[in-house]
C-alpha cells in the first residue's frame, strides 16, 4: 500500500491538521544588473552606503560587482515575502545615483564582456576565495554567462507538517507490515528528496508557465557559436518562435562540462557522495587554465566543480551551514532543511521578478511534489525529464511538442503540454483547495485558473506576451521602460515591512562585520585554501 494524493490531502483536511499546511516558510533571492538610464552597464562598483556584500544581510552581490542580489529571509505569508523583496528594492533605488535595475535574465547591451567587473568582498580569506571563485567562472564559462540572472525561490514545510506525514506512513508500514519507519529526522530528508524526484519529473511546467527569456541581445552571443535556429525582430532582436525560457537552454546558465556529472536524488547520502565526488574529479579542459598563474589564481583548482555551489541545477537540496561549513557537509550531518528552486527566468511583468501570484502557484506545485508519490530513477530515467526541460525552454510553445512521461508499468508514453498539463492541473486543483482551507483564503484556487488557462493557450504565457511586444520596439527599450516605471513605482511606495532606520543601521553593522572578518585572519590565503578543501 502507498499513499496517495487524496490519501494526504484527506488527512491534511482534517481540522487538527490544516495549521500544519499553514506553516509553508519561503525565501526570495533575486538577482539584478545594475544599469545606467540609457540602458548600459553600470561600470560603478558595489555602492558603500548598500553595505558591505560579503555581510549584509539583504543586500550583496552575485558574480559582478554590478549584478545585485537581494535576498528576504524566511517569511510565512507570500505576501509578506513580496512585501520585503519590494522593501529592499526601494532602499536599493535610494542608494544607486539614478541607476536602474534590469528587469530580465538575459543581460542588456554588453559591448565587452571582459570589462564586466568581478565582485569584491574585501581582504579576508574568505572574501578573496569568493571572488578568486568568479575569476574561476570567468576563465571556464565566460562573462556573459554569469550575469545572465534569476529567481532562487527557497521552501520549506513546518515541523508540524513532516510530524503529521511521519505518523501517516509509520500507519501506512504498521498496517502493510512493510520495513521499519524512518526515524523524524531522516524520513523528512527522505520525503524532501521525494519532492525533488517530483519536480524533476514535472518542472517542465516551471519554463512554460514563467519562462520570460524567448529573446536576446545580439551582443549576447559575441562569437559563441550555436546551431539555434534564431529569427530577428525588426529592431534586430534574436529571438526563437516558440522558446520561452533561453536562460535555462545550452546557450544560458549552464555546463558541458558537468553534464557527465551522475548526481541523482534517490536519496540524501547518494546525493551527498555524487556532490563530493565531483569536488574532486578533475577536468582536462579546466587544467588547462592554470591555478594559480604568475602569482595570480585563475581558479580555485581545476575540478569539475571549484566548490559545491558550481553545480548548475534547476532545484537543490539545502542545509543552512555553519561558518567555514561545505553545504554537502552540512547536509550530510543534519539532513535537509528547505530546498531551493532554480528555475525561475526573473519575470519583467513584475516589479520585483516574481509576482505575488507565482507564490501561490509554487506553493500549490510544491506541495504536490510533497503528495505524489514516486519510485527512485537511475539516471537514465532521470535524463528523460531533463530531456523534457530542454525542449520546453526551446520550444514549449510548439503545438507539434511531444513530452515523454512515463506510466505506471514504467513505459514511455509521449503527451502533448497541453494533455500533460490539464492532467497534472486536474491534482493541482485539490491541492489548492487544501491551500485555500488552510489560509482560509481563495488566492490558490484562483492561481490554478489563472494558470491552466496557459496550457490551453500559450498567448498567455509570458514569453508570447514578450515576444509580441518586442515586434513594436527592442528589447532594450522594452526593458528599459520597465525598468524605468519599476524604479520610479519603488521611489513612491512607503515601506512596509523593513524601515529606512533598519537599512540605515544595517549599512555601518556590515562594514564592521567585514572588517572584523578581516581583522581575525591569521592564515595566509594560500593556507587558508589548502586547509578548506583538505
Amino acid at each position: 500500500m502507498t499513499l496517495s494524493l487524496t490519501d494526504y490531502i484527506g488527512a491534511f483536511s482534517q481540522s487538527e491538521n490544516l495549521a500544519a499546511v499553514a506553516g509553508i516558510g519561503r525565501g526570495i533571492e533575486r538577482e539584478a544588473l545594475r544599469i545606467l538610464p540609457e540602458g548600459k552597464l553600470s561600470e560603478h562598483g558595489h555602492y558603500h552606503q548598500l553595505g558591505s556584500a560579503l555581510t549584509h544581510g539583504q543586500i550583496t552581490t552575485d558574480y559582478s560587482e554590478t549584478l545585485l542580489e537581494f535576498i528576504t529571509p524566511v517569511s510565512h505569508s507570500p505576501e509578506q515575502a513580496i512585501a520585503q523583496l519590494q522593501d529592499i528594492q526601494k532602499y536599493t533605488f535610494d542608494n544607486i545615483d539614478g541607476e536602474l535595475l534590469w528587469p530580465m535574465s538575459m543581460p542588456c547591451f554588453v559591448t565587452d564582456a571582459e570589462k564586466i567587473p568581478l565582485a569584491q568582498y574585501g581582504s579576508s580569506n574568505i572574501g578573496k576565495m569568493k571572488t578568486v571563485y568568479r575569476q574561476g567562472l570567468k576563465n571556464r564559462y565566460g562573462s556573459m554567462m554569469q550575469v545572465i540572472s534569476g529567481i532562487h525561490f527557497n521552501f520549506s514545510f513546518s515541523q508540524d507538517f513532516w510530524q503529521v506525514q511521519h505518523k501517516l506512513h509509520q500507519t501506512e508500514k504498521i498496517e502493510s507490515a512493510v520495513g521499519k519507519p524512518l526515524p523524524l529526522d531522516d524520513f523528512i530528508s527522505d520525503r524532501y528528496f521525494s519532492i525533488l524526484r517530483n519536480y524533476k519529473r514535472f518542472c517542465w511546467l516551471i519554463p512554460y508557465l514563467y519562462g520570460s527569456s524567448p529573446a536576446i541581445c545580439s551582443s549576447f552571443l559575441q562569437g559563441k557559436e550555436h546551431n539555434l535556429p534564431f529569427k530577428k525582430t525588426p529592431f534586430g532582436t534574436l529571438y526563437l518562435e516558440y522558446a520561452t525560457s533561453l536562460r535555462m537552454s545550452d546557450l544560458g546558465y549552464t555546463s558541458a562540462e558537468q553534464s557527465t556529472l551522475k548526481i541523482c536524488y534517490n536519496n540524501l547520502a547518494d546525493y551527498v557522495a555524487g556532490v563530493q565526488q565531483a569536488t574532486k574529479l578533475k577536468s582536462k579542459d579546466f587544467a588547462g587554465i592554470g591555478v594559480k598563474v604568475n602569482g595570480q589564481y585563475q581558479q580555485l583548482n581545476d575540478n569539475v566543480l571549484q566548490i559545491e555551489n558550481e553545480l548548475y541545477a534547476p532545484i537543490r537540496p539545502k542545509r543552512v551551514a555553519k561558518s567555514g561549513e561545505k553545504p554537502s557537509v552540512a547536509l550530510g550531518e543534519r539532513g535537509v532543511e528547505y530546498i531551493e528552486v532554480r528555475a525561475l527566468d526573473v519575470n519583467p511583468l513584475s516589479d520585483t521578478g516574481i509576482s505575488l501570484e507565482q507564490v501561490y502557484f509554487l506553493d500549490i506545485f510544491l506541495t504536490f511534489c510533497a503528495f505524489v508519490d514516486n519510485k527512485e530513477f537511475d539516471c537514465s530515467a532521470q535524463k528523460i525529464h531533463e530531456s523534457n526541460m530542454n525542449d520546453v525552454v526551446l520550444r514549449g510553445r510548439d503545438p507539434e511538442l511531444l513530452l515523454s512521461d512515463t506510466n505506471n508499468q514504467g513505459d514511455v508514453v509521449l503527451k502533448s503540454v497541453t494533455t500533460w498539463g490539464n492532467e497534472i492541473f486536474e491534482q493541482l486543483k485539490l491541492v489548492a483547495e487544501l491551500l485555500d482551507k488552510a489560509y482560509q483564503t481563495s488566492n490558490y484556487s484562483a492561481a490554478i485558473v489563472r494558470e491552466q488557462a496557459k496550457i490551453n493557450d500559450a498567448n498567455l504565457t509570458p514569453s508570447a506576451q514578450i515576444l509580441t511586444a518586442i515586434q513594436e520596439q527592442s528589447l532594450s527599450q522594452y526593458a528599459l521602460d520597465k525598468a524605468s516605471k519599476y524604479r520610479q513605482q519603488a521611489k513612491e511606495r512607503d515601506y512596509q515591512f523593513y524601515s529606512q532606520t533598519f537599512f540605515d543601521e544595517s549599512v555601518p553593522v556590515s562594514h564592521q562585520a567585514q572588517a572584523d572578518i578581516e581583522a581575525a585572519d591569521v592564515l595566509n590565503f594560500d593556507d587558508f585554501l589548502a586547509d578548506y578543501f583538505a
